[in-house]
């Protein structure tokens, strides 16, 4: 069959795979150990699961873009996540992700910076629904938040 596609797998997540690769629903289960290995999915990433699993890159594709927890771009060393949930998208989250994107030079199709320092992405729920509207970065979380705070928490980031 030729060799391996080399996408940079651990030797545990080649163990994964292997042990998955005939198993029902073993996509989802491989491309989560991928994500949780490399921060997200590359393409190379993508074909060397198609290959070891023995499926097609338009089936693997088919389930990542599916499953909107997976990400086909690296995400930044900052990940700033502005949570959408209802009590949040009401009180304003859209509108701290537009105004983050925009402080960073960010199109819409764009999760990263060029530089790799930021990325920004919704997340359906932090769990701080009495704070809305709430983001964190990198694990640290801020709340009842206005567009006008953006800049100051980014600017936090920046050197860090």
């Amino acid at each position: 069959m030729g060799e391996n596609i080399n996408a940079g797998f651990s030797q545990e997540l080649e163990a994964f795979i292997e042990e998955w690769k005939n198993k029902p629903g073993n996509l989802i289960m491989i491309l989560h150990k991928v994500q949780e290995e490399q921060g997200y999915i590359s393409k190379d990433a993508a074909s060397a699961v198609a290959q070891r699993t023995h499926s097609t890159l338009a089936r693997v594709y088919g389930v990542m873009t599916f499953y909107h927890f997976f990400k086909t771009q690296k995400p930044g060393r900052h990940k700033i996540s502005v949570c959408l949930g209802t009590a949040c998208y009401l009180k304003g989250g859209q509108d701290l992700i537009d105004e983050a994107r925009e402080i960073l030079g960010l199109s819409p199709e764009d999760i990263s910076t060029t530089d790799g320092l930021f990325s920004v992405e919704p997340v359906r729920c932090i769990g701080c629904c009495g704070l809305a509207p709430v983001l964190s970065v990198n694990g640290d979380v801020y709340g009842k938040l206005t567009k006008s705070q953006m800049s100051g928490i980014i600017d936090k980031y920046k050197d860090a």
